[in-house]
């Protein structure tokens, strides 16, 4: 499709995920989602290992808004990521003492960060849906930083109680795989699902500003 001064106007491209982080992302990769938040009760949704947990999670959020009626002809990317740690799924923590908790549970050691990722192809009406793991090596933040860093707020509204591009990057010694798996979209495997679809990532990004 093209607009009057002969440039391609990408596909629609519509993001199911309310997080800052994931919409940072695609921006920076060149992509101008919209966001339109599925409302799925997180709660709800069930799965055997912590990997299929997170998709069936973003499943069901793109499935969600896939099925409306504003997002018909569109791309809609669902995502939602728990960090593994001895074969439990632990997403956002319920309140500060969860938090402190997971933080001293964590420290000096690895946990997996997984992160489900599903693309509808609304026009098409086909899906795909895949989950990105990337192991996370905690540092050993002393009892003092923990309940500084819980005082902040952050780990109450992100997986697993950290982020990787907030106040708890100090905290974190490394990783093994993709960072922004981490923080909440994996762009190598969001390429690879869009080509499952017949779609090149290159042709969703938006055009230079005059």
């Amino acid at each position: 499709m093209s607009d009057h001064s002969g440039r391609t106007t990408p596909r629609r491209l519509v993001l199911a995920s309310q997080s800052p982080a994931r919409l940072g992302l695609l921006r920076q990769a060149g992509l101008a989602p919209e966001v339109i938040v599925s409302g799925v009760d997180e709660d709800a949704v069930t799965a055997p290992t912590p990997a299929e947990l997170a998709k069936a999670l973003a499943e069901a959020k793109a499935s969600v808004v896939a099925a409306r009626a504003d997002t018909q002809g569109a791309l809609v990317v669902g995502c939602d990521s728990v960090l593994e740690l001895d074969g439990r799924a632990l997403g956002k923590p319920a309140d500060a003492e969860e938090a402190t908790a997971r933080w001293k549970d964590m420290r000096g050691r690895a946990g997996v960060l997984q992160t489900g990722h599903c693309v509808y192809d609304t026009a098409a009406g086909r899906h795909v849906s895949a989950t990105a793991s990337t192991v996370v090596r905690f540092g050993e933040p002393s009892d003092a930083e923990v309940a500084a860093y819980v005082a902040s707020g952050e780990p109450l509204h992100v997986a697993g109680a950290f982020t990787l591009d907030g106040r708890s990057a100090p905290f974190i010694e490394g990783i093994e795989g993709d960072h922004g798996n981490v923080i909440g979209l994996s762009l190598p495997l969001l390429r690879r699902l869009l080509a499952e679809l017949d779609v090149h990532i290159t042709d969703l990004w938006a055009p230079d500003p005059a």
